[in-house]
């Protein structure tokens, strides 16, 4: 079933129709795309003795792994509304490679600071999916495809927590040095994403009806061509951008510190640490589809204003369980703790995108990367906070804690002010999300 040839339904043992071959490229791009963007993370216990970093080195280089993912999100949602998603993506992913495969290179603090900088860039990937499965689906499980693309594809952080601390593992029982190991672990996820920035390129279309290039300048049938300024100017547009930096920026965070965390605070070795933050990337393979899907089902009923309601309220159990598990002095209540974060953040995630189509269609790929860098911005400003040493760690944690309870005051205002501008949202249609 189709509406204005976009899917409304996911069908996950469709694999031929354009939709369900972008939903599943998506995150299969996605995922490797996350797999490489946090591949340093685990390694980071030794990297830190292999080139002699400080704390505060540490926790730069955690800005910088995030800081070029900013404006690499804004400048890929400018090029989808003129591209469009095919070609943008498989650039994305091949040029990508080469700073993943080149930080194994580093020698020095000034080197590795750098390429993990420019490795940030490959962030923009999730932009790229977003976009994606907005034009795919349509108003009814727009939502959903959304969450559960990035969901799936966000896995990628939990895959690199158990995958690359494994790779290590094998080399090191064959014979390598594992100071040689770390950096020839890091080749695996660069010729990853190598590979499938190729089958990107011809294994999807850009909308339902066809390639950008193949439609009359880009803006026929369906190929959205609205402006970057008329999403720049949209007070809500920035509501979610503040939303977003205090979910999705939350998140990447995590995904940064979490085994470094439970390395030092709590002493487990580095298969063990990893083993933990790969739970919390773990929380993605249901927890973000299930904000996108509740989403939708709120939608149906109260439109683009309930969303926004159910992601404040999402944010504020977020802001509530971060400051529990800020305070969990024992391994054993460190752990649910920081999965009950988990799966409120990747909630408030999925929930933020079953907002965003609702916006401004006709300048989507602006609003998506105007949103998506707030997820940068927020895990910006957080990575000072893990930079300052004279705040513990779980010092930081309680203030971020006590910020995202207070920002979850922007959804609230945000349902308050927004307003349905695609249309009157179709009706559920019974499950969606079908096998």
């Amino acid at each position: 079933m189709e509406s204005g040839d976009r899917a409304t339904r996911i069908e996950l043992a469709n694999f031929s129709s354009p939709p369900m071959r972008a939903f599943h490229m998506s995150w299969l791009a996605f995922f490797t795309s996350f797999v490489g963007w946090f591949a340093v993370a685990p390694l980071m216990p030794l990297i830190r003795g292999d080139l002699g970093l400080s704390r505060q080195q540490i926790g730069t280089s955690v800005i910088a792994s995030v800081a070029l993912t900013f404006l690499a999100r804004l400048l890929a949602g400018r090029l989808l509304d003129r591209f469009g998603p095919r070609r943008i993506y498989s650039a994305l992913l091949v040029l990508g490679s080469v700073p993943v495969m080149a930080i194994g290179l580093a020698r020095s603090y000034e080197s590795f600071l750098l390429l993990r900088m420019a490795i940030g860039a490959i962030g923009a990937s999730f932009v790229v999916t977003q976009y994606h499965t907005s034009l795919m689906f349509a108003p009814n499980v727009v939502g959903t495809a959304n969450a559960t693309a990035a969901g799936w594809g966000n896995l990628g952080g939990g895959a690199a927590q158990l995958l690359m601390p494994l790779a290590l593992g094998l080399l090191v029982s064959a014979g390598v040095e594992s100071a040689l190991g770390w950096r020839l672990a890091m080749i695996a996820p660069g010729v990853a994403m190598l590979v499938m920035g190729v089958l990107y390129a011809r294994g999807v279309q850009d909308t339902p009806q066809g390639n950008f290039e193949d439609l009359q300048a880009g803006r026929s049938r369906g190929a959205p061509g609205g402006s970057f300024s008329s999403a720049a100017r949209d007070p809500r547009v920035w509501a979610l951008f503040v939303a977003y930096g205090a979910c999705f920026g939350l998140e990447l965070t995590l995904d940064n510190v979490a085994a470094l965390y439970f390395f030092d605070r709590f002493e487990l070795d580095l298969t063990q640490a990893g083993a933990v933050a790969a739970g919390f990337g773990a929380m993605n393979l249901f927890a973000r589809p299930l904000g996108g899907w509740l989403s939708d089902r709120v939608g149906s009923s109260r439109g683009v204003t309930g969303r926004a309601t159910l992601l404040g309220l999402l944010l504020l159990f977020e802001g509530f369980a971060l400051l529990a598990f800020s305070r969990a002095n024992a391994l054993w209540l460190a752990i649910p703790a920081l999965l009950v974060v988990g799966l409120f953040v990747k909630m408030s995630n999925g929930a933020t995108y079953g907002v965003v189509p609702f916006l401004n269609r006709r300048a989507l790929g602006s609003v998506t990367g105007i949103v998506g860098a707030g997820g940068n911005a927020g895990a910006v400003a957080a990575g000072f906070l893990f930079r300052d040493e004279s705040l513990a760690t779980q010092d930081a944690f309680l203030v971020l804690g006590a910020i995202v309870t207070f920002v979850s005051a922007f959804a609230f205002l945000l349902s308050l002010w927004v307003e349905d501008r695609s249309g009157v949202e179709a009706p559920a249609l019974g499950s969606e999300l079908s096998t």
